[in-house]
């Protein structure tokens, strides 16, 4: 059969701006459909602004706490509005230099804006803004539509104007009383700035402890950092109803067996994503899914073969990296038929607190439940060299790996720059690096990413052996002490 196009690429957000482009580049004929603005949640209401605020946020609370660094403290005025026209402005700069349809339609894309739903399996019909209807054939697709904000169906939620990633970029005055219900990375991030901008936050969560998916220690020791900041927690909280009253929304929670109403001029629904599958009409397709997104397989492959689907729409991983990963391994198995899958072992996050939450691998939770023999190598930040210097000291490095071999099998990180650090973590186990090869590695000093190999030296230390070190002085006539070997924790 004779079609459009090659390739069809539903939805310009990571995913599908890594997808569309690597498809050209490969010489197909390629159609980008995106029905708002290329660069998707990611650059929109999602990484870019919410990092921008952040900054932000962090710099005023280094203008208040300019003591430790011998300066003096200083009360910043807050200028909310100026700070978002500061957002707005960096996410269109990251929009014009990266996203802006010219650039993909100079790499020989046809960019076609509109809603995409499918016909049959191979045919999309496109409903432009326009009201215009139109009918585009394609040898394969490759369906990227993201998700959107989920808000569970909470008594009164409906007479609310709660925000969501959506709108909250949206403000232009600072909430003075800010209600979040989510303690994950959205809703611990946003309540650490809105908090140092001068909002009184309040969090809700119906589980026991914030970033629930990450260390439970190291989780438990940002949330006190964060309450130490003034945030107020309602963990193992039941939400009962929302409601507005007068000038304020009250929240009413069940919280350790008592009511409570919580009262907020705003509410933020931190609650978690809902793949956008509704509209795309995947049954015409024989595309099988469910309320978790499209069903597709470790080469991104959905119940038709020449249909792949990648990013937030599979349900798999709400990463803008992932869905860039996602995307190539889609790609590289429609077009050049080569047998790639999704790495799903290494998959590195951060949350962007600060400090920042990183983590690779299995977390300790998940190696304990599944009886695996490892042990727990940590390094604390407060004897990094770098982080003593810049007064960065709260945090831990814990490496999870195998007794005699270093194999690495997780990583979680709670600093400053863990995000960055993470990614070395990363490298390591995608390419088999034990810690020994990492602890022998030359490191720059004085950095962050030295604590990786020093937290790879305690492989070393741990593993230390008594009785060779009596060997060593029996056969070589040393005469210093033997070290005290006997703490399992010790770090040198």
């Amino acid at each position: 059969m004779s079609y459009d196009y090659d390739v069809v690429v539903i939805g310009g957000g990571a995913a599908g701006l890594t997808a569309s482009g690597m498809s050209a580049n490969f010489g197909a004929k390629t159609m980008l459909v995106e029905a708002h603005r290329l660069g998707g949640d990611c650059t929109w209401t999602g990484c870019i602004p919410s990092k921008t605020l952040l900054k932000a946020s962090r710099v005023v609370h280094q203008m208040r706490n300019a003591g430790k660094y011998g300066l003096i403290d200083t009360k910043p005025d807050i200028n909310f509005k100026k700070i978002m026209e500061h957002v707005w402005e960096v996410r269109q700069d990251v929009y014009e230099e990266a996203d802006q349809p010219d650039i993909y339609r100079d790499m020989g894309i046809d960019i076609e804006k509109g809603r995409a739903g499918f016909v049959d399996p191979h045919t999309i019909e496109i409903q432009g803004a326009d009201g215009e209807h139109r009918l585009i054939t394609s040898r394969f697709f490759i369906i990227s539509a993201g998700s959107s904000a989920f808000v569970p169906p909470i008594k009164g939620i409906q007479t609310v104007d709660y925000l969501t990633n959506a709108s909250l970029f949206e403000l232009d005055k600072l909430p003075g009383e800010l209600l979040i219900i989510g303690a994950g990375p959205i809703g611990t991030e946003m309540a650490q700035g809105f908090n140092r901008f001068g909002s009184k936050v309040t969090v809700v969560d119906m589980i026991s402890r914030i970033l629930s998916k990450d260390d439970r220690e190291l989780s438990e020791l940002l949330r006190e950092k964060l309450e130490d900041e003034g945030i107020t927690y309602y963990l193992g909280a039941n939400v009962k109803k929302v409601e507005n009253a007068e000038s304020t929304i009250n929240l009413h929670i069940s919280y350790q067996g008592q009511q409570h109403i919580l009262k907020g001029d705003a509410l933020l629904m931190a609650t978690g994503r809902r793949p956008n599958v509704d509209e795309l009409n995947p049954e015409a397709a024989g595309i099988n899914f469910s309320p978790g997104g499209i069903e597709v397989n470790d080469r991104c492959r959905t119940s038709q073969k020449h249909i792949f689907a990648c990013g937030d729409i599979t349900g798999r991983y709400q990463f803008t990296h992932m869905s860039e990963h996602m995307a190539k391994v889609a790609v590289t198995n429609a077009l050049l038929r080569i047998p790639t899958k999704i790495d799903t072992k290494n998959v590195p996050w951060c949350t962007y607190t600060d400090p920042e939450m990183a983590h690779v691998g299995r977390t300790e939770d998940q190696l304990m439940r599944d009886n695996v023999n490892y042990k727990c190598y940590r390094f604390p930040f407060n004897k990094m060299d770098r982080a003593i210097t810049e007064n960065e000291t709260t945090g831990w490095i814990k490496v999870f790996a195998r007794k005699w071999s270093g194999k690495i099998l997780g990583v979680s990180i709670l600093g400053v720059n863990a995000g960055e650090m993470i990614g070395e973590f990363a490298l390591a186990m995608r390419n088999g690096v034990s810690l020994r090869r990492m602890a022998d590695t030359i490191h720059p000093y004085p950095t962050y990413v030295l604590g990786n190999r020093r937290a790879a030296d305690q492989w070393y230390v741990q593993n230390q052996s008594e009785l060779l070190v009596k060997a060593l002085k029996k056969a070589f006539g040393y005469r210093g002490e033997i070290p005290d070997l006997s703490d399992p924790d010790r770090i040198i």
